[in-house]
């Protein structure tokens, strides 16, 4: 037996019972948005505990990816085998209560069970992800009632899909991310789609099925308040907090991500808590007469703890700092006690686009210590961004950069390189056994501090501050400073694999 082929029918498709065009689009835009808003704050929540490196974020696209592929294809198995209808409502709740019940459950995991937290992390993306993605198919199947139409169908739900992907991308990155909490944006989508399961359910079942999925976003909620998260302000970046130093009233630590970004002394800005920022003012002190004013810029500015040293250190210093986070610029002026008029000015872009706009020869000192996690932004460690500081720093200008590098120290012996093809006198500053100082001693990596310029540095001078602020650093220049580079290869804008020369490291206390 044949049909005919003037009005060819798909053999068990419904008749008149599927959703109308304009509801199949509304959910096939709605459930793929969904996707991408799960996928982009998924990296947000993993960023204090995993880093936001490029191995977390290919981590979590190929979980995404992962559960578009598993979604669509059982998706579209499944709803040639069971009634279509009977499918909506549970993966649009299913899914919502999942997204819902994420914060919630990540954070627990990170806090208690840390050792799980790949794993719930890729189950949190999978599920809704799965979920959301097989609603296209479903839908698809109760829009075909003809061969004659199944290139239309398909060709338009497919690029409704897109459509919506793109949106739900461009709104998480641009808009939601920017005014709400990430448990919020979550908790907020989760009772989208429990709603959407509601009204799905309700046009073709009743409302069975759906009091179970609602409540277990009320229930999400709620553990997200009582959940220990870590932030006392979630920024456009970071999950940032301001914790008060037991031992000194005044003293407040700055933490991104997990991570002890600054320590200021709010009424003391000479007072200096990290080594490694010790270090930077001691080359700086050493480099420039004692009180002259300078001329400088800082890439990174986390809570400001080296242009609040200069402007109390040497009256009249002006420092432009180009910090992205402008979350991390309200913390500064409202819990860190940045006044205006302290010749700081701090302006809200990146790096490398602040760079450009400074003029040639403008600067006395650039300060590198910017920072996602523990890695430099890849593009500010280039021969082509340092290039540009030494265009923007005079003839006896000073660059000064804060490096973290662990296990073969791959990524910084790579940095010392590339400052070399661009500056005449590289020198490095760190513990003995990291720059090679004592061969007696295994490396352990940690902070170190690079500093060039085309005028000679005094590595009496430097290694002099050094010993003076007991920091129990020492100074690498020359040939021993050419030894433990080695054979290490310059970075370029073209070839700068940063997150892969870093090594692992130990626990994410600070930096």
């Amino acid at each position: 037996m044949t049909e005919s082929s003037s009005s060819p029918v798909v053999r068990g498709a419904p008749r008149n019972h599927g959703p109308g065009s304009r509801t199949a689009a509304v959910l096939v835009f709605g459930s793929s948005a969904a996707v991408l808003v799960v996928e982009i704050v998924a990296l947000r929540l993993l960023a204090p505990y995993l880093g936001l490196t490029l191995e977390t974020s290919t981590l979590v696209i190929g979980i995404a990816l992962t559960a578009i592929a598993l979604g669509s294809w059982l998706g579209g198995r499944i709803a040639d085998r069971i009634d279509p209808r009977r499918l909506l409502g549970p993966s649009l709740g299913v899914s919502g209560a999942v997204v819902a019940l994420t914060p919630a459950v990540l954070r627990a995991t990170a806090e208690w069970a840390p050792a799980m937290l790949l794993s719930i992390a890729a189950l949190t993306i999978l599920v809704p992800g799965a979920l959301l993605s097989a609603v296209t198919p479903i839908v698809t199947k109760l829009r075909l009632t003809s061969l004659a139409e199944t290139g239309t169908v398909v060709g338009r739900l497919s690029g409704v899909g897109t459509v919506g992907a793109i949106v739900g991308t461009v709104l998480t990155g641009f808009v939601l991310v920017s005014r709400l909490p990430v448990s919020g944006i979550l908790i907020g989508l989760g009772t989208l789609l429990v709603v959407g399961s509601a009204l799905v359910e309700w046009r073709t079942r009743g409302w069975s099925g759906v009091p179970a999925p609602a409540l277990v976003v009320v229930a999400g909620g709620l553990a997200t308040m009582a959940v220990p998260g870590g932030c006392d302000v979630e920024t456009r970046y970071h999950c940032a907090r301001v914790v008060t130093d037991p031992d000194r009233d005044s003293g407040r630590t700055l933490v991104l991500d997990g991570l002890r970004h600054s320590y200021v002394d709010i009424e003391d800005p000479t007072f200096l808590e990290f080594t490694y920022v010790r270090a930077i003012a001691s080359v700086v002190d050493a480099a420039f007469p004692e009180g002259e004013p300078l001329a400088a810029h800082h890439l990174g500015g986390g809570g400001l703890t080296l242009p609040r040293y200069l402007a109390a250190t040497r009256p009249g210093t002006h420092s432009v700092v180009s910090e992205i986070d402008g979350g991390v610029v309200r913390i500064d002026r409202d819990r860190l006690g940045l006044r205006p008029g302290a010749g700081i000015d701090v302006r809200v872009e990146d790096g490398r686009l602040g760079l450009r706009r400074l003029d040639t020869d403008s600067r006395d000192l650039v300060v590198g210590d910017a920072f996602g996690g523990v890695s430099v932004p890849w593009h500010l460690t280039t021969v082509e961004a340092m290039t540009d500081v030494r265009r923007v720093l005079d003839e006896d200008g000073l660059y000064v950069a804060n490096l973290i590098d662990h296990g073969g120290l791959a990524f910084a012996r790579a940095e010392a390189a590339t400052l070399g093809e661009t500056f005449e006198h590289v020198a490095l500053v760190g513990e003995p056994a990291d720059i090679g100082l004592d061969p007696t001693a295994t490396p352990e990596g940690g902070n170190l501090v690079v500093l060039a310029s085309d005028r000679p540095v005094d590595p009496r001078a430097i290694q002099e501050a050094l010993d003076a602020r007991r920091t129990g650093w020492k100074i690498a220049t020359g040939d021993d400073l050419a030894s433990w580079i080695g054979d290490a290869r310059p970075l370029t804008d073209d070839h700068a694999p940063v997150d892969q020369l870093l090594q692992p490291y130990g626990p994410r206390n600070s930096r």
